[in-house]
């Protein structure tokens, strides 16, 4: 298994679109739709998870989320593992490799917006915040310090 930070310019930006619009996870094809559209800072990234030249999953780490009007960032999003693949600490990884890639830029902490309870914790995030998302839904804020 090789997780890979990608942008634009890189050979499998297309393919990683093609999996994203057709992935079964609602927000996937959002993903695939801002990629395609190149929606992304030049320090923005998607990490990829391949096994065997495969896609499984995907993450973000980019500037803003969902949540308006914090002063939040940057934020790990569209975390997203194919489920045959779960369980075997897949998200973990990627989310080590984002917070690496965000030290690496020079933030102290990142942050992420989820509605799921006692989940990110495990991975050594912390609520610290709940906001509106843009569609009006309570969403938590977690933080982790890199």
């Amino acid at each position: 298994m090789e997780i890979r930070a990608i942008c634009q310019s890189d050979k499998l930006w297309e393919k990683t679109i093609e999996y994203a619009l057709k992935c079964p996870w609602k927000a996937g094809p959002f993903l695939g739709r801002a990629m395609k559209e190149n929606h992304f800072l030049d320090w923005e990234r998607v990490f990829i998870v391949l096994k065997q030249e495969t896609i499984i999953g995907f993450c973000t780490l980019t500037k803003t989320d969902c949540i308006p009007d914090v002063s939040y960032s940057p934020y790990i999003g569209f975390l997203f593992v194919e489920e045959k693949h779960r369980g075997n600490r897949v998200s973990e990884k990627m989310i080590r490799q984002a917070l690496s890639y965000a030290k690496n830029l020079g933030y102290e902490k990142v942050y992420l917006v989820s509605d799921h309870i006692n989940l990110y914790e495990k991975y050594g995030f912390v609520k610290i915040d709940e906001k509106k998302d843009l569609w009006g839904n309570n969403e938590k804020i977690y933080m982790h310090l890199t």
